[in-house]
């Protein structure tokens, strides 16, 4: 049994990165995919796609984004809120990653969305993860 499936995801994509590996695969669930559709929006991985894993139960395939030099996209990804110290932000107190150069991924109650888009909403949430 796994207590924190999105840090378990994070750490997948970052061993993965650090490896020069071109994808990662991982259990399927809503709220891992909308994660991943958000780093890809953002411009961090590649392609976000769901297949069928070895037990029959759908994965979430993550392809990962290099440049030249087979540098990952992103510097860092750290997981905020965690099961036993949940972190809750308003909407004014969203932290900015780097100044504004990386991006929060919050949980409100209109869904999962970049701090950019919280701020402008105008809706808080849990701070799920920062990647820069």
């Amino acid at each position: 049994m796994m207590t924190d499936p999105i840090a378990d995801m994070l750490t997948r994509i970052r061993n993965a990165a650090m490896a020069q590996h071109s994808a990662t695969y991982m259990p399927m669930s809503k709220m891992k995919k909308a994660i991943a559709e958000i780093l890809k929006e953002e411009g961090y991985v590649a392609d976000v796609r769901t297949e069928e894993g070895k037990d029959k139960r759908p994965a979430l395939v993550v392809a990962l984004k290099y440049n030249g030099d087979r540098v990952a996209a992103f510097r860092g990804i750290r997981r905020v809120s965690r099961p036993g110290r949940r972190v809750y932000v308003g909407h004014s107190d969203i932290p900015r990653v780097l100044s504004g150069l990386g991006v929060s991924i919050l949980s409100t109650s209109q869904g999962l969305m970049t701090d950019k888009q919280a701020r402008h909403k105008k809706v808080g949430g849990e701070l799920l993860c920062e990647v820069w």
